[in-house]
Order: structure tokens, then sequence, then C-alpha cells
């Protein structure tokens, strides 16, 4: 009989949550008005999208009209900072872009386009947790900047930054600030005002919401030019007919998300660190966490399974869906962009794999899930693959190619 499957790669992606599907089954089927129509069937679609964008604002502690529907969290960073420079394309000047060595290439890929604009783009390192030097932003804020960039959490380790730190210090030198809260929302408290954010990203797809759905914020007065031009909808950011049932969606999914914090955030807690407990008692110094003990998502865990390659771990696991942070190309091991900046050992960091959980993980899986990677672990024992590649954060984009971290 086939093995159970047991599914820990809730960062990658969220299945749909029943609520969140019931609610947008209605848009795709009896009320399919356009919104912007002004009988009977486009008012009902119009009064759906103004009760989900409410649900998204009130999540992120924002106003109706300073969140803006999008296909996800990419579009969103992709629209925050190239509507920010497109708008700035008119000054004499090109300020920089600042970005953090351990960015989601949504991030990292859209200033390296900003930057062959001729903004300079500016990388600020982090320590060994991930966490940005706090002190090279300030350094780096000296010159004329329009943006600094960063995540709220690390997709791939979890760390949380001190965003507001930062916001404070790109504030005294009057640079905006854009959070990516992909990983965040919806898993711990986020809001606009207490991080200093003037635009935030969101992604439906994290939160039990469907792929293809997200939201950007935009605090009031912040200036972007539009990426889609059209007949102006989205208060005239964003044309073109507005996908209702998504918004629904992820609308809904908001709401759940705002309903049960924080009490979700400490059952997941409690079983990452069941899962960590179980691993480290039983490989004791095989095992490495990587990323910052305590301020991390709650549901994230990134080990590494020393003397292993992650990618192999995982394969002689196939019951368990998780992701992992090294890749075999060539006889040779490249390891994670992220734990390279974060300057973790090559030989720990090629046998690294994040396990997260989420709203379904059972106490049942976790148990299951620990007792399979430690078979597989000890059965794989000590192993002396090629020389580990350590691309930094300047290495060639397509070096994202290799991983699946998303």
């Amino acid at each position: 009989m086939a093995t159970e499957r047991i599914y820990l790669d809730y960062n990658a992606t969220t299945p749909l949550d029943p609520a969140v599907l019931d609610a947008m089954l209605p848009y795709l089927r009896e009320h399919f008005g356009n919104p912007s129509s002004q009988h009977s069937y486009g008012k009902v679609a119009r009064r759906a999208l103004d009760v989900a964008r409410a649900e998204v604002a009130a999540l992120v502690g924002a106003q109706s009209d300073e969140i803006l529907f999008t296909s996800g969290g990419t579009e969103a960073t992709n629209f925050a900072l190239k509507g920010l420079a497109f708008a700035a394309l008119g000054d004499t000047d090109r300020p920089q872009v600042v970005i953090s060595a351990v960015e989601h290439p949504a991030t990292l890929e859209t200033a390296r386009f900003l930057e062959r604009l001729g903004f300079e783009l500016t990388v600020i390192g982090v320590d060994g947790y991930g966490r940005i030097d706090l002190e090279a932003l300030a350094v780096a804020l000296r010159q004329p900047t329009l943006v600094v960039s960063l995540m709220h959490a690390n997709n791939e380790t979890g760390t949380l930054q001190p965003l507001t730190e930062a916001a404070r210090l790109a504030r005294e030198h009057g640079a905006l600030v854009h959070v990516d809260a992909a990983q965040s929302a919806g898993k711990v408290p986020v809001n606009v005002a207490e991080l200093g954010a003037d635009l935030l990203s969101i992604a439906g797809h994290k939160l039990y919401a469907p792929k293809g759905s997200g939201a950007l914020y935009v605090r009031r007065g912040v200036r972007l030019a539009p990426l889609v031009h059209g007949a102006g909808q989205e208060f005239g950011q964003r044309a073109g007919t507005e996908n209702v049932p998504y918004a629904v969606g992820l609308g809904t999914a908001c709401r759940i998300a705002r309903e049960t914090l924080p009490d979700a955030s400490r059952r997941m807690q409690e079983l990452r660190d069941r899962l960590w407990s179980r691993l480290a008692t039983a490989l004791g110094d095989r095992a490495v966490l990587n990323g910052h003990p305590r301020e991390r998502l709650p549901n994230t865990l990134n080990a590494s399974f020393v003397g292993l390659i992650g990618s192999e771990l995982l394969a002689a696991v196939p019951e368990i869906a998780a992701s992992t942070g090294s890749a075999c190309h060539d006889g040779r091991v490249s390891i994670s962009p992220v734990l390279a900046a974060m300057n973790v050992d090559p030989l720990v960091a090629r046998g690294a794999v994040r396990l997260s959980v989420g709203r379904y993980t059972t106490e049942t899986e976790i148990d299951r899930a620990a007792a399979s990677l430690v078979r597989a672990a000890e059965r794989a024992g000590e192993i002396t693959p090629s020389d580990p590649e350590a691309p930094g954060p300047n290495a060639d984009p397509s070096i994202y190619d290799h991983f699946h971290f998303y």
C-alpha cells in the first residue's frame, strides 16, 4: 500500500481553503457581471469587489482605497518598484534602489531591470541569521535613494527582518519603503503603519487564496506610474476588468487569517518546534538550524542535514513534499544564494531542506515526517559529493533556476 503523502511545503503554496472556494463560486457562476457596469449585474460585482478590498485592507491595517488588486505577489512587487521608477524617469538624476542580499527573485530581478534603466542598485548584506546590516543600510542611504525594498520574512529561512528600524532610517533620508509580505501576511501580524511601509506586496496563494490573486498596498500620496494602461480600473492604476472571483477569494482568505491570528500562529509554531525537536534529538549535531532561532515565521523550519545533499535526502523520502536548498548539476552541488549570503558553510548549506507547516498539518504528520527524515539520513550516512558551489548575492540570476524555493 502506498505511503500517505505529507505536505510540508506551505511556503511554496497553500491549498485553497474550502471557505474561500465557497465564497468564490457564486462569482464564477451567477454573479458574473462586470464591476464597471451600471446595471444590477455590475453593481453586485462592484459590491463584492469593495468588500474584498476592505478585507485585504483590514488584514494589513490599511484603508480600502490604498489596496490595488494584482495577479499575485510578483506583479505587486514589480508594480511597486517599476511604478516608482517610471514615475521618476523625468527627474534629472536617477536615485538608487536599495535591496538586501536575500530578496526573492521578484525583487532582485526587478531591481536589476531598473539598474539597466540607469538607477543605481545597492545590495545590503546580512548576518549569519539572514537579517540585514542596519549600519550598512545607514551608510548606503547617504546617497539619494528612491526606495528601500525588503522582505518582511524570508521565504527560505523564515527570518524576520528588522523592518521598523530599517524604515526609520529610510524616512530620515527621504526614501520610500516597499515591503514584500508575501510570506508573512496571514502567518504573523502585518501592519503597514507599524512596519513603516509605503508599499506592501501580498500573494494570495501563500494564505489559502487562489494562485493568480494578490494585492499591493500603496500609501495615500505615493505616486506610481501604471504598468497597464487602459480604461482606468483600480483607481486608474491597473487597467483591465477586475478578476472579481479571485478578489473575493483573496478577501475571504484575508478575513480568515485576521480572525484566526494569533491562535493559528501559535499552533504552527508548536508543530514546527515539535518537528525540529525530533530531528535534533535523533541526529544531534548532524542537524543544523538555518536562520534566526526566534525572529522567524512560526511555520518555517530550514534545517541542514550535515554530510548529506538536501535534494538527495528528499528524493529518499518521496512521501514528504518539501523544498531543498541545494541542487546537483553536472556532478557539482550548488547551494542556495540566500544561505550563501548568510555565509553558511557550504558543507552545511548543501544539506539544507525547508520544511514549512500550515493550517492543515497534524501532529501525526509531523511525527511521521520526522521519523522518515531521520531514517533516510541515517541510511545515507556520510557522503562526499563533489565540491559545492557557493553563489553570492551578485551571482548570475539564472542560479535561481536551480532551486525549488518560492
